[in-house]
């Protein structure tokens, strides 16, 4: 085959040592792969530089890509591969194209991020580098306690600064070299202050930091490729409580300074964690107190390589409020009105699905040995005796985490639930009988193969969370290492999701950050109960009210949020709120089951709407996505615009369309569910 000469052109800024580049879906842009990108070299420098690189490419065959700027760093071993960072990369939903023709050709892209007229850009995700995150906040107790008694009744603001490396020759006069020469990474900090009110992120800080307050949640990013040697230090400074707080005011006097060496951390090797620090007063040399740091490590997937082919992480199509299936077809254990399929079952996720569901929303965790499994609670009931047993049996409450896949699949299990009911043998007779897709504790990759690829999937990611007054869900305060947690749940769901539509949610704040910067391919919604006198209050000020939602979510820069029903109908401005925020708002909770209460909710603009019972309300009947891929099937196929057959016909492979055009129909299907994901 004959090649081409291309050279891509693109104009952009990029700060010291930061660099374009360019990947796409050929041998030659590295088959998506960031790590085998072309790196685009400096032109002139005018008001923005433009950046080239001229690459054979095969003539005649269509090539997509995207152009994307971060470090391309020096290899780990002496031949091995430069690591790359992506800072930020281009994610419109259809990705540039060219089908070149001719010998040489040039091909002048413009601005970076701007593709037919429009920006869309995102910024990267963890390739090689490892984020720490450190917070402060009053969730639980003040975070700083100073023993002495003149500071007692005191307000105090902290600094944090990050003592770097010290530099040979050769790393020094390496600054000086092209800006394509690989680089090592510099450390970097963002300081983030999180409220009801607002949110803030920034790259510097005032002289004498930031001050603590018990509404704010304060919170330091680091990343880096050496997240066991650095020396990070809290500097403390007095407030007069009679002065405001506002930035860059007069220096308050330093009370002293707490030293954190990030070894201290590796040491423990935990994701996340609570650390205690002394504090120190500069002269004399003395502990005066201590600080609470809270603090969680972040790792790119281990195992697993993140393309740049597709991205819907910021990615939402402006339709009519979509229906999804609470648990599937419903809650069938703690709710007034039962669900008549078990919850969180294939039969359960297929019933909903048959019924119009957009999206399923189900629960995952993991078993003993790692197996991503559905299931709502963290703890079941365990029978003591044999299944054909037929005297009394005893139960006892075990956590699902203690159990292997084999075990959930074999022993008698029931619901927490039962341990409430006198006759527990009848707390297991239904379970016996049933067939194989109404059992419980299905592994996360059979749901993904077994219900149809048409219905999308919104992930609940289940963490323990402790409430304000201390306890923890199911009694457990420990749990699994939450980046190994995660690895293998996303890596379940990037394997084997194919084109399906996925949304991840989670309760737990840093599982959502986590989710959002170990991927780049789904997006993630913030689940909160705000307000609710149905509920505890969460120790986690992040997710006390929906106001600060909206503001976690708008800083860890998520799709949106997922609120409890009954604070929406009772504050239903936050819907106009997170929307003029640019977030997608979902609902949930009992009030959904509510068909008044839903027409409300989809009035006041909510995007999705999560209720049990989806078939009290919808026949069985095609999907928003199913009829809309029938509309378009019939603009590709004119043949089929005189068809009268219901739009469920289509979708049935027992009731196929009665029309004499069936065999084009499901040819034109599969053709167009390999782009589907792109159009919607």
């Amino acid at each position: 085959m004959t090649s081409c000469q291309v050279t891509f052109e693109v104009k952009g800024s990029s700060a010291a040592g930061e660099v374009f580049a360019i990947c796409g879906s050929c041998s030659a842009l590295g088959n998506w792969n960031p790590q085998a990108a072309v790196v685009l070299q400096p032109g002139d420098v005018t008001l923005e530089k433009t950046w080239k690189a001229t690459v054979e490419l095969p003539r005649g065959v269509p090539v997509q890509y995207r152009y994307f700027k971060g470090y391309f760093l020096e290899p780990r071993t002496i031949d091995g591969p430069c690591e790359v960072i992506v800072h930020t990369w281009e994610t419109h939903l259809q990705p540039r194209s060219i089908t070149p023709l001719e010998n040489e050709i040039t091909v002048d892209d413009g601005h970076f991020g701007i593709c037919n007229g429009i920006e869309t850009v995102d910024a990267g995700w963890l390739t090689c580098q490892t984020e720490i995150r450190l917070r402060l906040h009053y969730s639980e107790k003040p975070p700083v306690l100073i023993s002495k008694k003149k500071f007692k009744t005191s307000r105090f603001r902290v600094k944090l600064t990050l003592e770097g490396l010290e530099k040979d020759d050769d790393e020094e006069g390496q600054e000086k070299t092209s800006p394509t020469v690989p680089q090592k990474m510099a450390n970097t900090v963002e300081f983030s202050l999180i409220s009801d009110d607002d949110y803030k992120c920034r790259h510097s800080q005032p002289d004498c930091g930031y001050a603590l307050q018990p509404d704010r949640w304060i919170e330091y990013t680091i990343q880096t490729m050496e997240p066991d040697n650095l020396e990070l230090i809290f500097d403390f400074f007095e407030e007069d409580l009679g002065e405001k707080v506002v930035q860059d005011d007069v220096l308050p006097g330093h009370v002293g300074s707490a030293c954190l060496l990030s070894s201290t951390i590796a040491e423990l090797g935990k994701s996340a964690g609570i650390l205690t620090l002394a504090i120190m007063s500069r002269n004399p040399r003395k502990t005066i107190g201590k600080v609470r740091v809270d603090y969680i490590i972040i790792k790119p997937i281990q195992g697993y390589t993140c393309d740049m082919q597709a991205s819907y992480a910021k990615y939402w199509k402006p339709r009519t409020t979509l229906d999804v299936g609470h648990r599937g077809a419903g809650n069938s254990t703690t709710t007034a009105k039962l669900a008549k399929v078990q919850e969180n079952t294939i039969a359960s996720l297929k019933s909903a699905a048959s019924h119009g569901a957009a999206y399923v929303e189900f629960d995952v965790h993991l078993s003993k040995d790692h197996v991503p499994i559905v299931y709502h609670d963290l703890t079941c009931c365990m029978a003591m005796k044999k299944k054909l047993d037929t005297e009394p049996l005893e139960l006892f409450e075990i956590a699902v985490k203690e159990l292997t896949f084999d075990q959930l699949q074999l022993l008698k299990l029931a619901h927490v639930t039962a341990l409430k009911v006198k006759d527990h043998n009848a707390s297991f007779k239904e379970e016996e009988n049933s067939a194989c897709e109404t059992q419980p504790f299905p592994s996360l990759q059979r749901v993904l193969e077994s219900v149809s690829k048409d219905v999308g999937f919104n992930i609940e990611i289940k963490w323990i969370s402790q409430q304000r007054d201390g306890q923890w869900d199911g009694n457990l305060s420990t749990y699994f290492d939450m980046n190994l947690f995660l690895d293998i749940i996303l890596k379940t769901v990037l394997m084997n999701a194919g084109g399906r539509r996925i949304v991840f949610s989670s309760f737990h704040a840093d599982i959502c950050t986590m989710i959002r910067h170990k991927q780049n391919k789904y997006p993630v919604l913030f689940l909160t109960q705000g307000e609710s006198k149905l509920y505890p209050e969460l120790m986690d000020l992040r997710s006390r009210t929906t106001p600060i939602a909206i503001n976690f979510a708008q800083f860890e820069n998520l799709l949106g949020i997922n609120v409890h029903s009954e604070d929406l109908l009772r504050n239903p401005a936050f819907i106009k709120r997170a929307i003029s925020k640019g977030l997608v708002i979902f609902s949930w909770g009992d009030d959904a089951n509510d068909p008044d209460n839903r027409k409300k909710l989809r009035e006041y603009g909510v995007h999705g709407l999560i209720y049990d019972r989806i078939y009290d309300s919808n026949p069985e009947q095609p999907n928003i996505f199913q009829v809309e891929q029938l509309e378009r099937l019939k603009k590709e196929l004119p043949e089929l615009k005189s068809c009268v057959c219901p739009s469920v016909s289509h979708f049935k492979s027992i009731a196929p369309c009665k029309c004499h055009h069936s065999y084009l129909e499901e040819k034109a299907v599969d053709n167009l569910k390999s782009v589907q994901m792109q159009k919607d």
